[in-house]
């Protein structure tokens, strides 16, 4: 299970993203070519690394059951598999939370 501690960040973390936000602050150009990801691309990166968690962890399974793989590295690819769909199911269910709370809001 993933602990709430996880996925809190850190003050100058949280400062060094408002600041980023604020330096983009104009509408023009965001996302065209300024180096940075729009939040798309970042989640298709994301989704992109725990789909790749998982076929790594089958291989490894694959290796280990066939008797060439060590133990060690099957638990550990099944680890990060298991920890990366966690993440991804605890994220998905805060954005269809701040969903429900945005469509609760009057106009």
């Amino acid at each position: 299970m993933i602990d709430a501690r996880m996925l809190a960040t850190t003050p100058s973390a949280a400062a060094t993203a408002y600041a980023r936000t604020q330096d983009r602050s104009s509408l023009d150009g965001i996302g065209a070519g300024d180096g940075l990801p729009d939040f798309g691309s970042a989640m298709q990166d994301a989704i992109q690394g725990v789909v790749q968690a998982g076929h790594t962890a089958d291989a490894e399974a694959a290796k280990g059951l066939t008797g060439s793989g060590n133990v060690t590295d099957v638990v550990m690819a099944v680890s990060r598999a298991q920890m990366a769909l966690q993440s991804t199911t605890v994220i998905r269910d805060r954005v269809v939370q701040a969903y429900q709370d945005i469509m609760k809001m009057s106009i």
